[in-house]
């Protein structure tokens, strides 16, 4: 059969008209970089191919500290359980050597009660944590045991020192005081002095401080020299107002980059800077004031992650002669005026930032006129309305008459 002709012509169907109409540009999101340094300050790096893995066991101390936790109780149990199977293993080799395993009560023994290979390894774990000598002991008769005790309680002496210290050192290690040292989750660029700066937020949760802190920056990106060579990770350093000095890291802190010439940044305005794929890493180093030991927090900021026109809001006030920091608006911006060129453009051309101020004070006027008219018009509202009530609940006045005015009224 024939399909069946539509009624209504072809050039005017649902799908030629929607063919036709004019469409606005669709702006695709840029495909998600991978990150350098995740935001709570793990390298996002992978190492393959690793070809001289020799090298890890000549720093077996250093091995064993970054080694998670689960294999690290697993060394260390393996290490003393092995240690005291080999030592008891010497023990009843030198109790079957001298004849201690005989049983003859009259014979002159070199380790008293070994008489097994389970006797010997309890001797053993006697010998090296020094648990006490009880019914198994060694006598004089045996120089040979004698050397062989020195030796294991050398030996044990060594293992523990390593074994505690590792495990001393991954509970005390410095990147656990880096947990209470916290970023902004969001970056802003605004206008500061009249200059574009890149801004984010610091701070210490604990009130033991943080010594000789510095703040360094970082921006990571993909380069190309002019030769032709392609450098993926090149790592540019960013100048801050602390720059060389040590922050006070009492109350949180606004970490500053003013754009200028010898910025990263100073190219980019707020729509290039979206579809840019930089990286800008912060490293915040110091001091642990109870410990004495160096520490080091870091993240990094994505261009998703840069508020163009935005500024933290204060969370430090002042309460009873106290300083109090409200750290539940501790990453909180609000919006301000910022032109959305680049730092070269704004240098070049300074009328642009005094025509974003103006405009920026003009609109915060109107805004005011507008509430103070819509205050006014509520008040004369709530007026009227009390007026309307009040009309209606006025009682009408009640005139009583009296026999003369009763007359009065029946005359007139």
């Amino acid at each position: 059969m024939l399909p069946r002709k539509s009624i209504i012509p072809d050039e005017f169907s649902v799908p030629a008209l929607v063919s036709r109409m004019p469409r606005k540009p669709v702006f695709r999101d840029r495909i998600n970089k991978a990150r350098f340094i995740a935001k709570g300050g793990a390298c996002n790096l992978a190492h393959k191919n690793i070809r001289e893995q020799a090298r890890f066991l000549q720093d077996v101390f250093t091995t064993l500290v970054d080694l998670k936790w689960r294999f690290t109780l697993v060394i260390f149990t393996m290490t003393f359980l092995c240690s005291w199977l080999l030592f008891a293993m010497g023990w009843w080799l030198l109790a079957f050597a001298h004849g201690d395993l005989d049983l003859n009560p009259k014979a002159e023994q070199c380790v008293i009660n070994v008489n097994s290979f389970t006797s010997a390894f309890l001797f053993s774990i006697e010998v090296q944590v020094t648990i006490g000598f009880g019914g198994r002991m060694i006598t004089e008769q045996c120089p040979t045991a004698i050397a062989f005790l020195i030796l294991q309680n050398i030996i044990g002496l060594i293992i523990n020192a390593v074994m505690l210290g590792c495990i001393f050192m991954k509970t005390a290690q410095s990147h656990r005081r880096a947990e209470t040292l916290i970023f902004s989750r969001q970056a802003v660029i605004a206008v500061r002095n009249n200059h574009l700066c890149f801004m984010i937020r610091v701070g210490d949760l604990r009130k033991s401080m943080i010594i000789n802190a510095v703040v360094r920056l970082q921006v990571v990106r993909k380069t190309t020299t002019p030769e032709g060579e392609v450098i993926p990770i090149h790592q540019i350093d960013v100048q801050t107002e602390s720059a060389g000095n040590s922050i006070f890291l009492l109350a949180p802190l606004n970490i500053c980059h003013v754009i200028d010439k010898d910025s990263p940044l100073y190219d980019l305005s707020a729509m290039e800077l979206q579809c840019s794929d930089l990286e800008v890493i912060v490293i915040l180093e110091g001091v642990v004031e109870t410990t004495g030991i160096t520490t080091q927090a870091r993240t990094s900021y994505v261009a998703e992650e840069i508020q163009w026109g935005h500024r933290f809001v204060p969370i430090v006030t002042e309460e009873d002669g106290v300083y109090s920091v409200d750290y539940s608006k501790f990453g909180n911006t609000v919006k301000v005026a910022t032109p959305p060129c680049s730092a070269r453009e704004l240098d070049e051309k300074p009328s642009i930032l005094i025509q974003t101020l103006h405009k920026s004070e003009l609109s915060h006027q109107n805004s005011l006129r507008k509430r103070n008219s819509m205050r006014r018009n509520n008040s004369m509202r709530k007026n009227n309305s009390m007026r309307r009530n009040n009309s209606a609940l006025s009682v009408p006045k009640v005139q009583f008459l009296t026999p003369e005015n009763l007359q009065n009224s029946i005359v007139t």
